[in-house]
């Protein structure tokens, strides 16, 4: 069996701007950082991804001087970061031929935020043939893009948000597990 590798996506330090809006899972952040601990001391494979917005206003636009990852995932030395300016880590990337040439068959997926990049990364590694594992605790969504004036509703509550999001992608995408399951598994 080849390993499992961790894809930790876009867990950046701009997501704590006030831009975004209410989100839920304010642990996340800590949820993905006992990930990234258990594969580290498990010297299993790590992958980090990084949002670098073209938009002018985003705090994801690298001029906002937030794009840096969030503290509890800080890349180590020699493991792997992409930056991308899409939804989607296989976008712009070397990622998939990395895995592949590493022997990568399946994907651990946690970040930020779940019914965006999160869920077209996750699309896409299993669109692409990799067995996806998606931790629905260390994933989150924002109130933000949740403006539903095309119906007349207002604003969506992120926790549902983030439900729906891992609704649509469990069981055809991935398997969504939590953080205890996945560090009960060997990576």
């Amino acid at each position: 069996m080849s390993p499992r590798a961790l894809l930790l996506v876009d867990i950046q330090a701009a997501f704590d701007d006030p831009y975004w809006g209410p989100r839920n899972n304010p642990q996340a952040e800590e949820n993905a950082g006992r990930l990234l601990a258990h594969w580290r001391a498990a010297g299993a494979p790590v992958y980090h991804v990084r949002h670098l917005s073209v938009e002018p206003n985003s705090p994801l636009n690298p001029a906002s001087g937030r794009v840096d990852f969030h503290p509890s995932v800080m890349p180590e030395d020699g493991e792997p970061i992409y930056e991308k300016s899409v939804n989607s880590a296989f976008i712009g990337t070397s990622l998939e031929a990395d895995l592949r040439a590493a022997g990568i068959e399946a994907l651990v997926i946690c970040g930020l935020t779940t019914p965006h990049c999160v869920s077209t990364t996750t699309r896409m590694a299993a669109n692409l043939g990799f067995s996806v594992e998606l931790v629905h605790d260390a994933c989150a969504a924002f109130a933000q893009n949740a403006d539903t004036d095309w119906r007349g509703g207002g604003k969506a509550d992120p926790k549902f948000i983030h439900q729906a999001a891992l609704d649509h992608l469990h069981g055809e995408f991935a398997e969504v597990i939590s953080t205890e399951d996945a560090c009960a598994s060997a990576p």
